[in-house]
């Protein structure tokens, strides 16, 4: 929230001006503070007024992890999680093996993820910093997960919303035939390593969600779209980066969750 609230203060006032990140969280140093993009919440959606505006330098330090209880140190992991699904699914088990030393702070497991992953998505944000194409890979996980954080008012914390949006929109792509089976059990084992949760039934009343859904920047003549997503390390290949989900789909398929 800091980094976005600076990052945006810093691309309006006198029509941009310099700025540094210091991140200080897991999410923040893993994945905020890199790419460019600043935002802030409104009321009808998440991140719906913001710029691209990327930082003079990015100073990271893990020792302020220090600082965070466990929660708030798994919540990041949710981001590092959806690198390795995008891009390294080697990476992505490396995290679910290493959890328990990730979550415990231990230096050398933590810089390695935290390098890991600015690698992973310094390299996706270098080849489409505007996100004309192949950046909306790392919207995986996101159209559901900012549709959760609306609903709650923006009570739920990123990291969580996006480790249920991780799930669920693995979920979806099986149920399109895009997905490959058993892919969505496999992401739900990913964020469980972390202790964040698959989905929350409460949250997920197919209509309203739906709704809430349609509200997101990233739809497109009102049809939500989420990241093709083929397996854990695969996806945007073949017929484009996102799909299309018309509404009626939508509700049809997470109906049948219940």
């Amino acid at each position: 929230v800091v980094g976005d609230m600076a990052g945006f203060v810093a691309a309006t006032f006198l029509r941009g001006v310099p700025f540094i990140q210091v991140p200080t969280t897991t999410l923040a140093m893993i994945d905020a503070s890199v790419g460019g993009k600043t935002g802030v919440d409104h009321p009808a959606g998440k991140n719906l007024v913001g710029a691209f505006h990327a930082p003079a330098a990015v100073l990271v330090d893990p020792a302020f992890l220090a600082t965070l209880d466990v929660g708030a140190r798994a919540e990041g992991y949710a981001e590092a999680i959806k690198h390795g699904i995008i891009l390294d699914a080697e990476y992505a088990d490396w995290l679910a093996g290493h959890a328990e030393s990730l979550l415990a702070g231990d230096p050398e497991p933590v810089e390695r993820a935290v390098r890991r992953s600015v690698e992973i998505k310094s390299a996706v944000v270098s080849a489409d910093e505007f996100e004309a194409g192949r950046r909306q890979v790392l919207n995986l996980g996101h159209t559901v997960a900012h549709a959760l954080e609306r609903h709650a008012e923006y009570a739920l914390p990123h990291g969580r919303a996006v480790a249920a949006g991780l799930v669920a929109e693995a979920r979806i792509g099986e149920a399109l035939g895009v997905t490959a089976p058993g892919t969505a059990e496999r992401v739900r084992r990913l964020v469980r390593a972390f202790g964040l949760p698959d989905f929350d039934d409460g949250l997920l009343r197919p209509g309203h969600l739906a709704g809430l859904m349609t509200r997101d920047k990233k739809t497109r003549s009102g049809v939500v779209h989420i990241v093709r997503l083929h397996e854990v390390g695969r996806v945007g290949e073949g017929d484009g980066t996102t799909i299309p989900v018309p509404d009626e789909d939508l509700v049809g398929i997470m109906k049948g969750w219940s």
